[in-house]
C-alpha cells in the first residue's frame, strides 16, 4: 500500500463525478450527487444543526431547501448509502463538464421543494440528466392515488358506519 492511500477517504463502490447516491434512510430514500474528493450536492431544509438523518424527514414539511455542498461521510452520517444511477439507460447522462457546471451554479441557492413533485431524486437527476424524475414519487402518488380510490369505492358502497348523530330536543 502506497504511504499516500493512508490518508485517502474511500467511499462504498467508488463513486465517481456526477454519480447518483441514493442514502438509505428509515422508511425512504434521501438522493445526493457525487462531486469528487468526497464531496456531494443535495438539498436540505433551511435550517441549520439538523442530523444527517433527519434532514430529509423534516423537508417533508418544508417548501424551501438549500442546494448544499457537503461531505458524503456527513450526508450519510450512519445510514447505507450506495451508488445508484439507476436511469441510465431511460435518459442518457448529460456531459460531465455539463453536470459539474450545473451543480456549481446552484451551490448555496435556496429552491422551491416539494415532496412529489420537486424533491432530492428530481433535484439531482434533474443535474445528471437535464430531466427531473423521481421513482419515490410516482410511488408515493400512485399510492394516494390507490388509497383515495378504495377509500371511496368503500363510501360507495357504504361501507364506512355513518356517525351517529346526536339528538338534542
Amino acid at each position: 500500500m502506497a504511504f499516500n492511500d493512508c490518508f485517502s477517504l474511500k467511499y462504498p463502490g467508488n463513486p465517481q463525478p456526477g454519480d447518483l447516491i441514493e442514502v438509505f434512510r428509515p422508511g425512504y430514500q434521501h438522493w445526493a450527487l457525487y462531486l469528487g474528493d468526497g464531496y456531494v450536492i443535495n438539498i436540505a431544509p433551511l435550517e441549520d444543526d439538523i442530523p444527517a438523518s433527519f434532514t430529509s424527514a423534516k423537508s417533508i414539511f418544508s417548501r424551501k431547501a438549500l442546494v448544499r455542498m457537503q461531505l458524503l461521510k456527513d450526508v450519510a452520517g450512519n445510514d447505507r448509502y450506495r451508488i445508484n444511477n439507476k436511469y441510465d439507460e431511460t435518459y442518457p447522462p448529460l456531459p460531465m463538464e455539463e453536470v459539474m457546471h450545473r451543480s456549481e451554479f446552484v451551490i448555496g441557492q435556496e429552491v422551491e421543494y416539494d415532496i412529489l413533485v420537486n424533491n432530492c431524486e428530481h433535484f439531482v437527476t434533474l443535474l445528471r440528466y437535464g430531466e427531473g424524475v423521481s421513482e419515490q414519487a410516482n410511488r408515493a402518488i400512485s399510492t394516494i392515488g390507490f388509497v383515495t380510490a378504495v377509500a371511496g369505492v368503500f363510501s360507495f358502497l357504504g361501507l364506512f358506519p355513518k356517525r351517529q348523530r346526536a339528538k338534542y330536543y
